[in-house]
């Protein structure tokens, strides 16, 4: 039989390769529908709810270092803003950004701020009474903090050394407007301020009197006061004592007359 005349022979059977082909359509389909579906839902979700934008929420970058509502934490160098005068606050927070009160991070943070955002800030930390954070025991003995009790609530007359409560009030939680309170901070970070006004790092309006008290001071001195101070507890109210109550020892540009 002549050749390509026979019934009997094959014609090329491509049938193996349709099927891949059809399956790899299927698939690609599924993802173009995935996609428009997925294109559909997000065009119709319903926009991401936004924070509050309110003195609160913004100042919620605080508690990292200060405590919820600024009431503290247990970290040494990290001050209880809480309840203590807006005028103080106000005074420390434009002292921070003017670089008078150094401490890089905070420095760096109010750097911008201007007057009135600073004051918004103070008042709102002013207001706030959160209960406090629960102190930890003394590692000084009696003896020391019997000579810190005696510089607190009396002074040194013969050194020239006012008590500290002739400032910052018998129950040591300060003075409106700008006298702060004690009580509610640790001992290390007492220690350090009064390091800082002794040394110059940290200085407030003339005349200074806290780096004239300050100067005044031993390292012994300065022991026994940061000790018997952090051991003093928050009393139940400790809002600051009005304008005027207080019969200043010495004159502080920080407190107006």
């Amino acid at each position: 039989m002549p050749l390509g005349t026979g019934h009997n022979r094959k014609r090329p059977d491509n049938s193996s390769n349709a099927v891949p082909i059809r399956k790899g359509w299927c698939g690609l389909a599924v993802v173009l529908v995935s996609l428009m579906l997925y294109s559909i839902a997000v065009a119709h979700a319903q926009p991401t709810e936004r924070a509050p934008d309110t003195m609160e929420a913004r100042l919620r970058a605080c508690e990292p270092c200060h405590g919820r509502q600024g009431g503290g934490t247990n970290n040494d160098y990290f001050p209880r803003l809480a309840g203590k005068p807006a005028g103080y606050l106000m005074n420390q927070l434009v002292a921070l950004r003017d670089g008078r009160r150094r401490y890089p991070p905070m420095n760096y943070l109010l750097e911008y701020q201007s007057d009135s955002y600073l004051q918004k800030i103070a008042e709102y930390f002013a207001a706030l009474r959160p209960p406090p954070v629960q102190q930890t025991a003394t590692d000084v003995g009696a003896a020391v903090l019997a000579r810190g009790r005696s510089l607190v609530t009396d002074g040194d007359q013969a050194r020239g050394v006012p008590a500290c409560s002739g400032c910052h009030g018998p129950k040591l939680t300060g003075m409106e407007p700008g006298i702060p309170g004690l009580v509610g901070l640790r001992k290390t970070y007492i220690s350090a301020q009064l390091g800082a006004f002794r040394y110059g790092t940290r200085t407030a309006a003339k005349p200074d009197c806290m780096q004239l008290v300050a100067a005044s001071l031993t390292e012994s001195d300065v022991t026994a006061v940061a000790a018997w101070l952090a051991s003093v507890p928050i009393p139940p109210d400790p809002s600051p004592v009005p304008t005027g109550t207080l019969q200043m020892p010495l004159g502080c540009g920080s407190e107006p007359n």
